[in-house]
């Protein structure tokens, strides 16, 4: 403590956080009533959005005619809890920004709850960066394909000369067979190139990602059916192993549905190189510690030591020997990055694999309409 502040009693520190703390601390703060109109608000908030005297808080933070349809405050106010929500509004000169904001809410001896208490940290400078690492690293992962992409096509190009050779020559030699299967193996590499150009090119261009709530074990099941039959006829068992109490989740259902496809097919390939059965894959959905988790394992081959170095780069597939193109896993990767997720895995030789989506809840994309609380008390809306 300074000198000048040596001699000040604890009721002077209360006095002075009380009249001067408001107004000095760097985050915007205010208080709503139950009629979600502004009755309170410190020189942050004065500065950052402007004329606020008994207007609404949807209002002035968002520019909004109406309350939002996901309201943390109007949960609050219903509940008595604590809340913490990631929000996207506009300050007064009209530019877009993110803010953390904690709802914290006045209760009365009685339980009554006539104020919250709103306080708004900026963290535009940090979604910016984050948007800005996830588009260079997208950038620099084409870079590298880019670089590679001549070695894929170089391999294809390989295979239709040979089997242009085979077919070819069973012509010359009146052999059908030959003829068959050389055929055949033209129209193998005809589908590898068209499969190898088509997952290049959305990997590349990328798509933008449709964010609405998601019952996210609605989506690993149907994920699971998808496979099944495939699974089936290899004598593998899929199984999906739903918590039975997984929230919903903002989520582009498309993108997730991608990435569940890519595992549950690396998964298959793995257990149908494997000796020993029974062979089963299983894809489990789960909350833990406010992150919704995605596992999809195998009891395959498993991989070795060079094997898990090579996973996330460029043009190393999984599967076997020229069934796969390399882009599933980091295309997964880099969709599980777009909702602010990550991806791990373990795995043992001989054991199998088993692969983590991991999204904290609090870094989730936003919906277009900016409302981002689940409303409290609603049942699960079905995935359109």
């Amino acid at each position: 403590m300074s000198r000048a502040h040596a001699g000040m009693t604890t009721q002077d520190i209360k006095e002075w956080t009380r009249t001067q703390l408001w107004d000095q601390v760097p985050i915007s703060i205010s208080v709503i009533d139950r009629g979600f109109n502004i009755v309170e608000a410190n020189a942050s908030f004065t500065r950052n959005y402007g004329q606020w005297h008994g207007r609404p808080c949807y209002r002035v933070y968002k520019q909004r005619s109406e309350r939002c349809e996901h309201c943390a405050a109007a949960a609050t106010f219903a509940d008595g809890e604590i809340r913490v929500s990631e929000e996207r509004g506009v300050v007064r000169d009209g530019t877009q920004t993110y803010y953390l904001v904690h709802l914290i809410p006045l209760v009365r001896p009685d339980g009554e709850i006539p104020f919250i208490i709103e306080m708004s940290t900026d963290i535009t400078t940090t979604k910016l960066l984050e948007q800005q690492k996830l588009e260079a690293e997208r950038l620099a992962a084409v870079g590298q394909t880019v670089a590679g992409l001549a070695h894929g096509i170089k391999n294809v190009l390989m295979g239709l000369d040979g089997g242009m050779y085979i077919a070819r020559s069973g012509i010359e030699r009146g052999d059908t067979q030959r003829l068959l299967d050389g055929w055949q193996m033209l129209e193998d590499n005809v589908a590898r190139i068209s499969s190898f150009t088509r997952e290049f090119l959305e990997f590349a261009r990328g798509r933008t990602p449709v964010v609405d709530w998601v019952e996210p074990e609605r989506l690993a099941r149907e994920v699971v059916d998808l496979f099944r039959e495939t699974a089936h006829l290899r004598g593998i068992e899929i199984v999906c192993l739903p918590s039975g109490e997984t929230k919903r989740a903002r989520l582009d259902a498309e993108g997730i549905h991608t990435c569940l496809s890519n595992l549950v097919s690396n998964a298959l390939d793995a257990c149908e190189t494997s000796d020993g059965p029974p062979r089963e894959v299983r894809v489990t959905v789960y909350d833990t510690n406010g992150s919704l988790v995605f596992e999809v394992a195998d009891n395959g081959m498993g991989m070795d030591y060079e094997v898990k170095k090579k996973v996330f780069t460029n043009f190393f597939s999984t599967k076997t020997a020229g069934k796969g193109t390399g882009l599933g896993l980091l295309t997964t990767r880099k969709i599980v990055q777009e909702h602010g997720g990550k991806v791990s895995f373990e795995t043992s030789v001989g054991h199998g694999s088993k692969f983590r989506l991991e999204f904290p809840r609090s870094r989730l994309p936003q919906l277009a309409d900016t409302d981002e609380e689940e409303p409290s008390g609603e049942k699960p809306r079905p995935r359109s």
